[in-house]
């Protein structure tokens, strides 16, 4: 079994064309599911709305929170379970990084690793709106939370955006896709592939600069702990800065876009 294993791994080093499909499957594969989570999630909820069930009467804050949680369960489904319900095709935990809990130096480098990819990211954001001037790197994200200001409501957006959307997101591109790339490609290649597509899930040119150099960051974490938790946790950071800055005191971002 071994030796049929390493044989195929030959084959596949010696036929270029073949390991760039497999890289664009991949790739393709993991946004493919994370935008069809999207699409049919939505299009399950427009039907409901269309038979008359009162799902717009819902609290909104409720009702982004049941959506955003059902898409990324979803979209893992989707892009980790299919392949092997299908095909056998197992990802196993080493592969994306969760086969231990967190250890306590980890856990130390998050914070460093966050303060490095600030650091970066606003050089780079800085450098691109100087070279284009009708680049905004003030625009607002789109968090999918509208006029929330109840305490339930706040905490359900929390629970969402800093929790569960940065823990999904890290195993289906940190984990999945990052993990299959670079079994098949140079780590650099992996580390600008996964980068460029989790930036362009975006869809806003500013969020997708700032995305785009997080992610090399938490590539590199990934890489440096073999573990997914130090960019889990990174992430998290992030998005509870973001959170304090759009929920709860936004008169800091209002402050700096003046």
């Amino acid at each position: 079994m071994e030796d049929t294993q390493h044989t195929q791994a030959a084959h596949l080093k010696k036929n270029p064309r073949h390991q760039v499909g497999i890289i664009a499957g991949i790739a393709a594969w993991t946004v493919g599911g994370f935008f069809a989570a999207q699409f049919l999630v939505v299009g399950v909820v427009r039907l409901l709305v269309n038979m008359g069930l009162p799902v717009a009467q819902m609290n909104e804050a409720l009702l982004q929170t049941v959506i955003s949680a059902v898409i990324y369960l979803v979209a893992i489904v989707i892009v980790i379970g299919l392949p092997w319900w299908i095909r056998r095709y197992k990802t196993t935990r080493e592969e994306v990084g969760l086969q231990r809990l967190p250890e306590w130096t980890e856990l130390l480098l998050a914070p460093v690793g966050f303060i490095a990819y600030m650091i970066t990211s606003g050089i780079v954001v800085w450098v691109i709106s100087q070279m284009i001037p009708a680049f905004n790197p003030m625009q607002a994200q789109q968090v999918g939370f509208q006029m929330i200001s109840q305490r339930h409501e706040l905490i359900l957006a929390f629970i969402t955006l800093v929790m569960v959307a940065p823990f999904c997101e890290e195993l289906l591109f940190r984990g999945f896709l990052y993990g299959k790339l670079k079994k098949h490609t140079k780590r650099w290649i992996a580390i600008i592939i996964t980068s460029v597509l989790f930036g362009a899930a975006h869809m806003q040119w500013n969020v997708s600069i700032d995305t785009f150099v997080l992610s090399v960051f938490l590539c590199l974490v990934r890489d440096m702990t073999k573990s997914l938790w130090p960019s889990i946790i990174i992430h998290m950071i992030k998005n509870g800065i973001a959170f304090y800055l759009l929920f709860i005191n936004p008169m800091i971002l209002n402050t700096l876009g003046s």
